[in-house]
């Protein structure tokens, strides 16, 4: 028996059937198969691969080290976290421009919306407080581990994170008292469209004056209403005067002249307050942010904190001060890092390094100060204006505009 072949006869005689059953299988592909193959590419699109777009997230990082032919490590841990730390930036900014465009657009009049500023800007805290502690991350890595791939970073710099900057001056981080960068200013270090972007948003209203503004607006303020300030002052003077006279009826001692400086101290502090000069002179230094009407609503929220109706706001002001804490802690965390990983060297990208980020940490960079400084001027409750019954259910009932107030689709 010859062997089955393609030649044979038998198998060449064979050849239409074999076209016919072919016709058939392509025609249940096409009819059959091409649906089940769109609704996979359909449901592959929908995927998180393609929703989060990971294929490009996850192939971004690359290693100079390696590019040049000698792959470290730990230059791989190096990148993802400063990746982290940029998606991280974009989200806070996403929420930093939420907030202002709803003070911009006077929503907060309507005081419904405070409930949604007040979301946002815990979340910024809840971020921040996940970027301080991410440091711990990088510091598993030695001075020596960096060290071997540290000269492939050349000349990137930590200073070049575009969105950091941007935070910083959409929060409201005064020009004026920034750390000049390679003896330049800041936005020097910039080009291009990234320059642009720096400058527009130094020219756009920071949170601090969107803030400010609203502060300004504080009810019991006025001195036809409530009269807060004038009241507040009298009840000051007058609270000195009884505590002056406790001191003085003491019998001589040096505890009495302990006392007597104390409270000379004290009287100092509280009368500056009512000093708008003064105010004005330490605002045009930049020790002081907000303006003098603006630091008594803000003092005026601090005092009546429990009332319905500055709840909300108190709770606005400590997060606030919240912000800047951890903004504080993430500089401090990055110059305790970069100390123990270059020592006293200079920066990759010319700065000196150490000492240019530990001159970052302090108040000047501290956008909110006077919020913090409220508690200089803690007095006795009982020195606190109290509040007649009108006064009373007016700062109980919050304020509402129906045309003001929007849902969480109109907020976006």
């Amino acid at each position: 028996m010859r062997p089955f072949s393609l030649t044979s006869h038998t198998t060449w005689n064979m050849r239409p059937i074999y076209f016919f059953f072919n016709i058939i299988l392509k025609y249940q592909l096409y009819t059959v198969g091409l649906p089940l193959l769109i609704a996979e590419l359909r449901a592959l699109q929908n995927s998180l691969i393609f929703i989060f777009k990971l294929n490009k997230i996850l192939n971004a990082q690359e290693l100079q080290s390696e590019k040049k032919g000698n792959k470290i490590h730990d230059e791989h841990l190096f990148i993802v976290t400063h990746q982290a730390y940029e998606l991280w930036f974009k989200q806070i900014l996403w929420e930093m421009d939420s907030v202002r465009v709803i003070f911009q657009n006077g929503h907060v009049r309507d005081e419904r919306n405070m409930l949604k500023v007040i979301t946002r800007m815990n979340r910024i805290s809840m971020i921040l407080k996940l970027l301080v502690e991410q440091f711990s991350v990088l510091e598993t890595m030695t001075a020596l581990d960096f060290f071997d791939f540290r000269y492939y970073l050349s000349p990137a710099s930590g200073f070049q994170s575009l969105q950091f900057r941007l935070l910083e001056n959409k929060i409201g981080v005064p020009q004026s008292l920034r750390v000049p960068y390679n003896r330049r200013h800041y936005r020097d270090n910039f080009k291009g469209q990234d320059y642009e972007l720096l400058l527009k948003s130094e020219q756009e209203p920071t949170l601090l004056q969107l803030v400010e503004a609203w502060l300004e607006r504080t009810p019991g303020l006025d001195a036809e209403g409530f009269d807060f300030w004038g009241q507040f002052e009298v009840n000051v003077l007058k609270g000195l005067e009884e505590e002056f006279a406790l001191v003085q009826a003491k019998p001589e001692s040096e505890e009495k002249d302990d006392d007597l400086s104390e409270f000379q101290k004290q009287k100092d502090v509280l009368l500056s307050l009512f000093d708008e000069k003064r105010h004005e002179h330490l605002l045009s230094k930049g020790d002081r942010r907000l303006s003098y009407k603006a630091l008594k609503g803000a003092l005026m929220i601090y005092f009546y904190r429990e009332e319905p109706r500055f709840q909300v706001p108190f709770q606005l002001l400590t997060s606030l001060m919240d912000i800047d804490v951890l903004m504080t802690k993430w500089r401090y965390n990055h110059v305790c890092m970069v100390h123990r990983m270059i020592g006293s060297k200079a920066g990759t990208g010319g700065s000196s390094g150490y000492q240019y980020l530990r001159s970052t940490v302090s108040d000047r960079y501290k956008v909110f100060v006077d919020l913090f400084n409220l508690s200089t001027f803690l007095v006795p409750r009982h020195w606190i204006p109290k509040m007649n019954p009108t006064i009373h259910k007016f700062l109980y009932t919050a304020e509402y505009c129906d045309s003001s107030y929007f849902s969480s689709d109109d907020s976006d």
